[in-house]
């Protein structure tokens, strides 16, 4: 049970509690009956040995750290809720005074939410860009369409060009010798791509099919370092040239790729599909920008555990869209040569960012007295079965009403934010925000070399280690 709760420095309290005597011997038991199995006493067959013969054997305490470890989570999380104290760690410096036949007197110390001081958050100015779409985006949008739908074909009456794909063998020398991934046969190399070291993709221009000849390279200062800053001569023969041929735009093209009879349909659909494009991009734009200036204007002293704990979770979720994509992050660390600490520290200022917007929403949330009703829920509930195509008590099952609660409040205070708000004309600047997210997510992209191409607050579970300055006490 609670017996005081106090608050010792900025958003840390030191909570003491008792564990009563039946209470603690319920969990010797526990321990007792969980442990005899492995200890043996002369005179009982393995693991059939009494609790008094065991403990007057090795002590009467030899039980007492093991029952301490069953009645610890419960004990502190409903000394925690007792006190009112809204945790973002595990607690710390856990102390044992007292334990024994009387039960257990201790007190620990818990991190703890700060308080907030909320800034504006209703007439927050932003600026918002507009939806107009131009001729010129339609007439992009359609040349990808026809890019899309384009075929490649030989061309054996000229020389190559830029934009052209030749097709070529190639081989590279060093000194005479010939380096490791520096050959391939029949590789299509697009002439402009850049995807070659400097200087090798000019060289094919000008040569026609059939012709064999050398391209002369230095490997870049930056290269793998066995070639770096080398001279280089690859052996190329020309195959084929390929061009790419682009589809008429006109109604019998509009029939074959879409839904629509005429060019003209098409340009209205296009048209419209943009323009709400748009828009969804300007509302994020708009409410990104609010948000920032909502999360940047209040006023806590934010524990940094609590931006710790957000960076780790942006890592996680990172590591879950590389494994998306087939690739593990220690593999993409090994690619960009950056450690966990560093990648760490890059989303730094994006936790901290976010950490401030949770809390300002949670702020505005006590401040305006938001609720979700039962029916919020419930629809929620319903839309996440939609989307994941699962049974509603399914998805119960898996996401806990207080969960789904706490966001429906976060969105409805995220709601009254924008419907208070004062869009002001788009200006060129973005918000610091979406420059530092971007910063921290595109870290250090990973690149595959070759020798050609360019280098490119929750339940405590467990105790934690008690100061060795507990005295057992016997009757």
């Amino acid at each position: 049970m609670l017996k005081s709760s106090n608050k010792v420095e900025t958003n840390v309290y030191e909570v003491e509690i008792s564990i009563d005597a039946e209470t603690f011997e319920a969990a010797v038991q526990k321990a007792y009956l969980k442990q005899r199995k492995n200890i043996t006493v002369k005179g009982f067959r393995k693991g059939k040995a009494p609790r008094t013969f065991i403990e007057k054997m090795y002590g009467e305490s030899v039980f007492y750290e093991d029952a301490l470890e069953i009645v610890y989570p419960d004990a502190v999380s409903e000394a925690i809720k007792a006190a009112e104290l809204d945790i973002v760690d595990t607690p710390f410096d856990l102390d044992v005074s007292e334990i024994g036949k009387n039960g257990v007197e201790m007190k620990f110390k818990v991190t703890v939410k700060p308080e907030v001081k909320l800034g504006e958050y209703k007439g927050v100015k932003a600026s918002k860009p507009g939806a107009k779409v131009t001729a010129d985006e339609v007439k992009a949008e359609l040349a990808k369409m026809q890019d899309q739908n384009s075929r490649m074909i030989s061309v054996d009456d000229r020389a190559v060009k830029k934009d052209d794909t030749a097709v070529i063998d190639f081989e590279g020398f060093v000194d005479g010798v010939p380096f490791e991934g520096g050959k391939a046969e029949n590789y299509e190399l697009v002439i402009g791509s850049n995807s070659f070291i400097p200087g090798f993709e000019d060289q094919i221009i000008g040569h026609k099919v059939g012709e064999e000849f050398d391209v002369n390279v230095t490997f870049p200062e930056d290269y793998h370092e066995e070639l770096a800053s080398k001279d280089a001569v690859f052996k190329i023969k020309l195959h084929e040239i390929k061009v790419k041929e682009l589809p008429a735009l006109d109604d019998e093209f509009v029939k074959d790729v879409s839904e629509y009879d005429t060019l003209d349909e098409l340009k209205k659909h296009i048209k419209s599909d943009l323009e709400e494009k748009k828009k969804a991009d300007a509302d994020a734009e708009f409410t990104n920008e609010l948000l920032e200036k909502v999360a940047n204007g209040i006023e806590a002293e934010i524990p940094a555990v609590m931006i710790d704990k957000e960076a780790e979770e942006m890592v996680d979720e990172f590591a879950y869209r590389l494994q998306m994509q087939g690739l593990d992050l220690n593999t993409y660390l090994v690619y960009t040569g950056m450690d966990k600490d560093k990648l760490l520290e890059n989303y730094k200022t994006p936790a901290e960012n976010q950490v401030k917007l949770k809390l300002a929403l949670e702020a505005i949330v006590k401040a305006e007295n938001i609720e979700a009703t039962e029916d919020d829920i419930n629809a929620e509930y319903e839309k996440l079965a939609k989307a994941y195509n699962m049974e509603i008590d399914a998805i119960k099952k898996a996401v806990p009403a207080e969960n789904l609660a706490g966001d429906i409040k976060s969105q409805k205070a995220i709601g009254l934010i924008k419907e208070n708000a004062v869009a002001e004309e788009k200006t060129a600047k973005k918000t610091a925000a979406k420059k530092s997210a971007a910063k921290a997510d595109d870290a250090e992209k990973p690149a595959k070399k070759t020798a050609v191409k360019k280098d490119s607050a929750e339940k405590p579970a467990k105790k934690p280690a008690a100061k060795k300055t507990a005295k057992k006490t016997e009757e």
